[in-house]
């Protein structure tokens, strides 16, 4: 499937799927909380941003491989761009928007909010993420914060069409032996929240 210019358009009025598309990719161990008693963990608040952009005549968005830190719970994996809420930030679209500029080298001024998908709780790290889908110009020059990213991954939109609703399952180091649903794209491993929200995204997608 490719998609045209009205792809934005579209996206902005596409049903969302929420917790029956994250359930695609859900880790087995992964429990199923409402709002409610997620609040009563006192979760940390983050956003994370899909960001579009045109490259070589088809949709892209980045992906990057997380840098190795000890403090930090998904260390190594990949993820989109993305951070916890700061006392600055007018609410979490300027989150997704702030995160994205430092972490991908990009001016927030070019970022722009297509709209916002479902939130997502990630237990290991306490976190509640509200995702955000938005769009840049076309090539964009990436330049990744080193202390965050070690290597930047261009997506294909494309390829989130093909994505099985029956997902391959793997163990290996980053999952501590478990056996989770993951992403395979050319090698690179994507599983966790980032493979849910993208879950939700793939959904979006087939059924515009």
């Amino acid at each position: 499937m490719s998609f045209g210019k009205d792809l934005l358009r579209k996206i902005k009025e596409a049903e969302l799927y929420g917790e029956d598309a994250h359930s695609i990719f859900s880790p087995p161990s992964r429990p199923i909380l409402s709002y409610e008693e997620i609040l009563k963990n006192n979760p940390k608040f983050a956003a994370v941003n899909i960001l579009l952009y045109l490259k070589d005549n088809r949709w892209h968005f980045p992906l990057m491989v997380r840098a190795k830190n000890d403090k930090d719970r998904h260390s190594g994996q990949i993820s989109l761009p993305g951070g916890k809420r700061e006392d600055g930030d007018e609410n979490f679209a300027a989150t997704a928007k702030r995160e994205t500029s430092e972490e991908m080298g990009i001016d927030e001024h070019f970022v722009r909010i297509i709209r916002e998908i479902s939130p997502i709780y990630i237990p290991p790290s306490n976190f509640y993420a509200y995702a955000f889908v938005s769009y840049t110009g076309k090539n964009p020059r990436f330049n990744l914060q080193e202390a965050e990213a070690v290597e930047l991954i261009e997506f294909p939109v494309e390829s989130l069409v093909s994505l099985d609703d029956e997902p391959e399952i793997m163990a290996f180091a980053g999952s501590r032996g478990m056996e989770v649903p993951v992403i395979n794209f050319n090698g690179y491993i994507i599983w966790g929240a980032t493979a849910m929200i993208l879950s939700e995204f793939s959904q979006l997608l087939k059924n515009l």
